[in-house]
């Protein structure tokens, strides 16, 4: 589907931009949810870093076992920061999809429309500053790593057809080092830190009111 839509009317609006960055399993969809509680999800769009995962085939031939997924380097953030910069001057985005199983990009894209809120998900997100600087409210949920690990299985069994063995080698080979190196350090460029994500109702309210404040109730029951 083409990406670019020249002839879309373009929608004039308060917007708000809300980056939830975390380390894998750190709950940040959780966190999210709970936010969009709170909301007229009608006015909400939301983009997960994930969706922009570069297709097998961007990888200059190499196999799925030799890609490291978890740096930086394999998400094409350049298109991510494209169309938040597109959703925000009013006008729609085809967002990729992204098949965690083979590692491709499906041929269908999803259509986002413009919102008065735009919450961007994902481990990396504050890693680059054109991407951060498109954000008004930087949000980084903090939580243990044994519980980041438990949820990473789960969710890499049950949502993404892998193994208990391939998911536990990726994380000691890949995961974890990436972690260290880039996820944790950006808590630096973090407004807000959320320990216990979800769990922790009193920084969910403060995020919530802080929207409320901003966007002067507007997209907010």
């Amino acid at each position: 589907m083409n990406t670019h839509h020249p002839r879309t009317q373009r929608i004039h609006m308060k917007q708000l931009v809300i980056g939830i960055a975390g380390g894998t399993g750190s709950g940040k969809t959780t966190v999210t949810n709970k936010i969009l509680e709170h909301l007229d999800r009608d006015r909400v769009a939301v983009l997960q870093h994930d969706s922009y995962y570069k297709d097998l085939s961007m990888h200059g031939g190499l196999p799925p076992e030799a890609v490291n997924f978890d740096h930086p380097n394999s998400l094409e953030t350049d298109l991510l920061i494209q169309q938040v910069q597109t959703l925000r001057s009013g006008r729609a985005v085809e967002r990729p999809v992204y098949n965690f199983t083979n590692h491709r990009r499906l041929p269908t894209t999803q259509r986002i429309e413009p919102k008065e809120i735009i919450i961007i998900d994902g481990i990396l997100i504050l890693l680059d500053r054109r991407l951060r600087d498109l954000m008004d409210i930087r949000l980084f949920v903090d939580a243990d790593a044994d519980e980041r690990l438990i949820r990473r299985i789960r969710r890499d069994i049950l949502e993404r057809g892998r193994s208990v063995e391939s998911v536990m080698n990726q994380y000691m080979k890949t995961v974890k080092p990436i972690h260290l190196q880039f996820v944790e350090p950006s808590k630096h460029w973090a407004d807000i830190i959320i320990p216990r994500g979800a769990e922790n109702t009193v920084a969910i309210d403060m995020v919530v009111s802080k929207i409320r404040m901003m966007l002067g109730e507007v997209a907010v029951r």
